[in-house]
C-alpha cells in the first residue's frame, strides 16, 4: 500500500483504530475497517452458484465477489500457502470496503490463510461460513462436472473429501460456521447465506 504523504510502499499495513498509519513517516488517514465475509468450503458444495445469486439478495448492504477471477498467472504460486493470492484478495477487499459496504468473498479459503497475514488488520472482523455436504453427494457432483475442469482424477476427489472432513471436524480461530448443502436447493442455500450476512451486519 502506498502512503499518500511519503510515497513509500508498505509491505505490512498498520492501523490505529479506524486510522491507517504509515510505518515510515507516521502519516495518518481515515480508513474504514469494515468486516469481510468469507463464503468457503470444498469444491462442489455450491459456492460459485450461490455467489451468482447473492448480490441480488444483499442489495446495497454488501459487495459480492468471486475469488477465482484472480486465480491466474503468478497468483497461483503455492509459495507461502498461496500467499500472493491471499494478500491480493485481502488488499482488494479492504479497498472495496472503503466505499462503505463490506465485501463478501466467495471461494475456498481456510481461516489461517487470512488470519496470519499482515493485511488482516485492515478489517474489523472476518466471518467464515463453510458450505459442506455428505461425501457421497459431493463426490457425485464433482464427477458430473465437465472434463475440462479436471475432476476425472480420483485422487483429486479424495483430497477434496478430506478437506470436507477437515472443515467438519476442525475448530479454527475464528471458527467457521457450517451450512450443509446435501439436500438443500440452490435458492434455499443462497437465502440462508444472505440471512447469515444480514444478521451479522444487524448485530454490529
Amino acid at each position: 500500500m502506498i502512503c499518500v504523504a511519503c510515497g513509500e510502499w508498505a509491505d505490512e499495513p498498520r492501523v490505529d483504530g479506524d486510522v491507517l498509519v504509515c510505518g515510515l513517516c507516521g502519516h495518518r488517514e481515515p480508513f474504514a475497517r469494515l468486516p469481510m465475509f468469507a463464503l468457503t468450503g470444498p469444491s462442489g458444495t455450491g459456492k460459485s452458484t450461490v455467489c451468482r445469486g447473492l448480490g441480488a439478495l444483499l442489495g446495497e448492504h454488501a459487495v459480492v465477489v468471486e475469488q477465482d477471477v484472480l486465480w491466474i498467472g503468478a497468483l497461483r504460486d503455492p509459495e507461502d500457502d498461496f500467499g500472493a493470492f491471499r494478500q491480493t484478495w485481502l488488499r482488494m477487499a479492504a479497498m472495496i470496503n472503503q466505499n462503505g459496504r463490506p465485501t463478501v468473498l466467495c471461494g475456498t479459503v481456510a481461516p489461517p490463510q487470512f488470519e496470519r497475514r499482515p493485511e488482516r488488520v485492515l478489517f474489523s472482523e472476518i466471518h467464515y461460513l463453510a458450505l459442506v455436504a455428505d461425501d457421497d453427494v459431493l463426490a457425485k457432483r464433482l464427477r458430473a462436472r465437465p472434463a475440462w475442469r479436471g475432476w476425472d482424477n480420483e485422487q483429486r476427489i479424495s483430497d477434496m473429501l478430506a478437506f470436507n472432513s477437515w472443515i467438519k471436524t476442525t475448530t479454527t480461530e475464528p471458527p467457521m460456521e457450517l451450512l450443509d448443502t446435501t439436500t438443500a436447493t440452490v435458492g434455499d442455500t443462497t437465502r440462508a447465506v444472505a440471512d447469515w450476512i444480514l444478521d451479522l451486519l444487524k448485530a454490529r
